[in-house]
């Protein structure tokens, strides 16, 4: 960290006021990472999964968009939220202060999911009903990797891929938790190999559908501990198809914004 970064003078540029979920508004930077399709799938998988999970983690929560989700979701539950970029970390903790309720029920650790002092630390007031992450997808060498530190981190793996988050989210879910995480619809593979190296059984699989003409873009995964489910062939969900053909949003995304009690946009216009 530098030392603009530890005295809280990080530049981020122009922000964006944006509606998330509820009454929760995050701030973006508007030339940086944003919340996408990817979050709002995994937290309604990760909400859904665990609707009465009292303790839950976010691993690499960015700008805190799926713990702003799945807080408004459960709002019950005690939030814990691990970041390891500066700005991401910056962003985080200002959208959490912001947001009525909030501060009173979230922790935040800066530090590398792949540390287990990290672990550690999220896990000293005990373990997660429920445990969410969206980590990047493209391994270093497949992708060039942006020059704002920021965007660089959501999408290249410096800091490893769905494995790692795997292997971290084993180490904090409690017995009879979900772990739901994200991943490149083009290689279930990954996934499957890293949930049985970190002892972890695959409940099931959602394939996100941004358009209806085009295949999965990405696909969530639910998991739980080894110990605690019978090891069976995992359920292929429905498919969440955003746009029709004709690029008109689906009567499957009106309804992911009401989950989230977001009102509908029925008069936007198709996308092209």
């Amino acid at each position: 960290m530098t030392s603009e970064e530890a005295s809280g003078a990080i530049d981020l540029g122009e922000l964006t006021d944006d509606l998330i979920a509820g009454s929760f508004r995050l701030w973006q930077r508007k030339a940086g990472h944003r919340f996408s399709l990817d979050d709002v799938a995994t937290a309604w998988e990760a909400a859904s999964a665990r609707p009465d999970a009292i303790r839950a983690l976010d691993l690499g929560c960015g700008i805190g968009s799926v713990l702003h989700m799945v807080a408004h979701k459960l709002p019950n539950a005690q939030i814990v939220g691990i970041e390891a970029q500066p700005i991401s970390f910056e962003m985080v903790s200002r959208n959490v202060a912001r947001n009525a309720g909030m501060p009173e029920r979230t922790r935040l650790i800066h530090g590398d999911i792949r540390e287990p002092r990290v672990i550690a630390e999220a896990t000293k007031d005990g373990l997660f009903d429920l445990v969410s992450g969206t980590p990047p997808y493209m391994p270093l060498g497949t992708s060039t990797v942006s020059p704002d530190p920021q965007r660089a981190g959501a999408r290249v793996e410096l800091r490893g891929g769905v494995e790692e988050y795997l292997r971290a989210a084993s180490r904090a879910v409690a017995p009879n938790g979900r772990i739901v995480v994200c991943a490149d619809a083009r290689t279930p593979e990954r996934v499957e190999r890293g949930a049985r190296e970190a002892n972890l059984v695959i409940l099931r699989r959602r394939d996100v559908i941004p358009r209806a003409v085009k295949g999965a873009l990405l696909t969530v995964w639910t998991c739980a501990r080894v110990d605690d489910v019978p090891n069976l062939p995992y359920e292929n969900a429905e498919s969440l198809v955003v746009r029709d053909a004709n690029g008109a949003r689906t009567e499957q995304a009106h309804a992911l914004r009401a989950f989230f009690d977001i009102p509908p946009n029925l008069d936007e216009p198709p996308s092209p």
